[in-house]
């Protein structure tokens, strides 16, 4: 994937389990959006993914800083 050499992440990929009535959000990836904004590169650092729904959000501040961590939503 060409494009996401040298550049931040636009995104960031979490799965995300719920267990009874918390959701569970753990980061497993990055993605750039494409130049023209009519796509994404995804990188997935952890698979396989059983039983998580696949969420694709931007970068708050602090994550960006810190690198993020997943916990309970």
């Amino acid at each position: 994937m060409k494009t996401t050499t040298g550049k931040q992440p636009t995104h960031r990929i979490y799965a995300v389990t719920k267990r009874g009535e918390k959701s569970y959000w753990r980061e497993i990836g990055a993605a750039w959006a494409h130049p023209d904004g009519e796509g994404l590169n995804l990188a997935f650092d952890y698979l396989p993914l059983n039983d998580a729904s696949i969420v694709i959000r931007t970068p708050k501040a602090a994550e960006e800083q810190e690198g993020g961590e997943g916990g309970a939503q």
